[in-house]
Formats: C-alpha cells, sequence, structure tokens
C-alpha cells in the first residue's frame, strides 16, 4: 500500500513543481511593446480635372443609299427608235435628257387628227352662237321665248364638245411626249432592262436608275447617343442640322465626305430599341482630284457633333468608376470617393458637370479593395510624363 501511495504522489508532485515554475516565469516576463502597424501607399496613375469647352459627339455607323431610287417604267407602248449613249450600267442621264425614244408616227397622227377635232368643235361653237343671235333678234318681240328657241343648248352643247377636243389634244400631245423619256433630276442608272429595237408595253419597266443629287444614310441610335446629340425623337433640322463627318476605306485610302444630321425618325424600332435618324450629303459624285463619290452600298462611319458642353471638367474615360464614381488623390496623398454628375461619356474622356473640382488628381488605374483614407502614391502616368504629386 505505501510503495502504491508512493508512486502516484511522485508525477504530482513534479506536475505541481512545473506548473510553479510556469506562472512564475509568467510573472516575471516583460510586457511586449505595442507598435502600430504602418501602411504601405499604394502606387496610382493620376491625371487633373482640367476645364474645357467642347461639344458632345457620337460615333455610329451606316450604309449610304440614294435620296430617290426607282424602276423607270413606260408610259406609252411603241417601239425603241433610239437609246442614249448613257443607257448603261453607271452611265449618267441629265435631268431633261432623253433616256431613249419610242417612234412617234402614230402619235403624231393622234395629236393631228385630234387638232382637227379642236378646229370643228370651235367652228361649230361659233355656228352656235350666230344661230343664236339670229334666233334673238327673231324672237325680239315674242314673249317668254324658251331656251331651244334662243339656241342656248346647242350653244352649250358646243362648248361642251370644244372642251372634250381640247382635253383629247392635250391627251395626245402628252403621249407624243412620252415617246421621248426623260426625268426632272440627274441620275446614274442602276440596272438597263431593255435595248433598242425592242418593243414596249405601257407599264414595262425599262431601266433603275437612282438620283445623285443626295445620298442619304441610316443611322441607328441608342438612347445615350440622342442625349448626347441633344435632339428628341421625331427631330426635323430647319436647316442644315447637325454636322456629321463621314468616312470609309475606299481603293486602299480613308476617305471623307461632310453631310448633315436632318431628321430622326418619330417611332422607335421594336426588335433593336433604337431609333434611326437620317443624315445627308449633298452632291456625292461632285469629288476633288483622288476623291472617291460617296457611293451606294458604301458602309461608313459617321461622327456626329452633338449639344454644346459648357463648363465642364474633361478626365480620361478611365477615370469614371461604375455607378458614376470617382476617386481621387487628396492633398494628404490618401484615397477619396467621389459621386459625380456626368454630362456626356465616350470610348475616350468623361465630361463632368458636378461633384468634382478643377486639378483635382483623378486616379486613372485601377484600384483593388478601394477604401477611403487608404494611402497613395502617385507614379509615372501613362504617355511618360510624371504625374502630379503634393
Amino acid at each position: 500500500m505505501t510503495h502504491m501511495l508512493q508512486r502516484v504522489i511522485g508525477p504530482v508532485i513534479v506536475i505541481g513543481f512545473m506548473v510553479v515554475i510556469v506562472q512564475f516565469l509568467r510573472a516575471t516576463a516583460p510586457e511586449p511593446e505595442m507598435v502600430e502597424a504602418k501602411r504601405s501607399p499604394i502606387g496610382v496613375y493620376v491625371e487633373r480635372a482640367k476645364a474645357v469647352a467642347t461639344s458632345a459627339s457620337i460615333t455610329v455607323y451606316g450604309e449610304v443609299r440614294p435620296r430617290v431610287e426607282i424602276e423607270l417604267l413606260s408610259e406609252v407602248g411603241g417601239r425603241i427608235k433610239s437609246v442614249s449613249p448613257e443607257f448603261i450600267e453607271g452611265g449618267l442621264v441629265n435631268a431633261g435628257e432623253a433616256i431613249l425614244t419610242l417612234e412617234d408616227d402614230d402619235y403624231r397622227v393622234r395629236v393631228a387628227e385630234a387638232r382637227a377635232r379642236v378646229a370643228s368643235n370651235h367652228l361649230a361653237l361659233e355656228q352656235a352662237k350666230a344661230d343664236a343671235d339670229v334666233a334673238k333678234k327673231q324672237l325680239a318681240n315674242e314673249p317668254n321665248p324658251s331656251e331651244l328657241a334662243l339656241k342656248i343648248p346647242q350653244i352649250q352643247q358646243a362648248e361642251a364638245a370644244l372642251s372634250a377636243a381640247n382635253v383629247a389634244l392635250e391627251s395626245a400631245e402628252t403621249d407624243l411626249e412620252r415617246t421621248r423619256m426623260t426625268l426632272p433630276f440627274d441620275v446614274r442608272v442602276a440596272k438597263t432592262m431593255v435595248d433598242e429595237g425592242q418593243y414596249l408595253t405601257p407599264g414595262r419597266a425599262v431601266a433603275s436608275v437612282f438620283s445623285i443629287d443626295v445620298a442619304e444614310v441610316r443611322l441607328p441610335l441608342s438612347d445615350s447617343d440622342l442625349s448626347a446629340l441633344g435632339v428628341p425623337i421625331g427631330y426635323q433640322a430647319a436647316d442644315n442640322g447637325l454636322a456629321v463627318n463621314f468616312s470609309a476605306d475606299v481603293a486602299g485610302k480613308e476617305q471623307s465626305w461632310q453631310g448633315s444630321l436632318m431628321r430622326v425618325d418619330a417611332s422607335i424600332e421594336a426588335a433593336t430599341r433604337t431609333v434611326f435618324a437620317t443624315a445627308e450629303v449633298r452632291r456625292p459624285y461632285e469629288i476633288d482630284d483622288g476623291g472617291m463619290p460617296m457611293a451606294p452600298g458604301l458602309f461608313v462611319k459617321a461622327t456626329v457633333n452633338g449639344r454644346a458642353l459648357n463648363n465642364v471638367l474633361e478626365i480620361s474615360a478611365a477615370g469614371l468608376r461604375a455607378g458614376d464614381r470617382v476617386f481621387v488623390m487628396t492633398d494628404s496623398d490618401d484615397l477619396q470617393i467621389k459621386a459625380v454628375d456626368v454630362a456626356y461619356a465616350n470610348t475616350d474622356y468623361a465630361y463632368i458637370r458636378g461633384g468634382l473640382s478643377e486639378n483635382e488628381r483623378v486616379i486613372v488605374s485601377p484600384i483593388r479593395n478601394p477604401v477611403t483614407g487608404m494611402p497613395l502614391t502617385a507614379i509615372e502616368t501613362t504617355d511618360g510624363s510624371m504625374a502630379d504629386a503634393s
């Protein structure tokens, strides 16, 4: 029993002794020195906000089309007697110039016959008037003579016959003029469908032509595009409209043309939720040396100058964050997050109307987990010049 007690008490004494030693070491250990962790500043690219006066502009794309594109139809029948040398694909036919001419002998005969009928009916009218004068004198003493006795219905009949003869003459002369097919504006021929010697019936298509006085471009506009231009849906230009610069690569060289945005459709396209505007370029085929015409079918880039932006601050587009926020580096070299009023923004710049001051340092580089007050340091800007620093 005594031996068992000794085996138990020994380890207990050892453990108790070790606990006393540990407590003694804790009580006599020095207090750890409390040192505040130092935050390392984050390097950022900055640019200063600068005051500018500019205008909003948008860039959209569209296909060129002629203002007028029609199929030319024959209004009378007959055999084609001659065609213009420009009656070919791509040919230029000026206003009033005959595109083709039909044989007109039959139509000249009809005009001559119509003129003879006019002369005959004119004679009949004069005869009826003379007869009426005689009847009036003969019946001067008769009480209440009838209109028939006074030859009044005969005069009315002769006048109606003469009027009908004049209308028939005008119709015959019109048909004669229509044997010479012309247009009231300059055109280019897109496609020919007949040729010399062929017989035409009324209503037969002879060519597809398009006008060259004005070229049009249909431009799709989003809601933000409308805001940048400052025009409403259904806009109609009073004078020259908004300035538009068109460009496209043609024959391996960039070509440009100047035009105007003249109108905006009055409805929104349901499928794309966009509204289309129409821009015009006048005299697209009048070009300088080395230039190219703005031909139908050409796909062009259009830069439209919109509303004026006065008293705004310009910053790089990279400086505008989601939710219309801007990260600013303060004079104390720490981060400040500001909500701003954006007047307009494109892929290159953002224009701020409020919430930012001129010459403030705007951060244009990414920041992970931004927190107001975090320390910053300005590093070299993307163009190689040193960023502004306090």
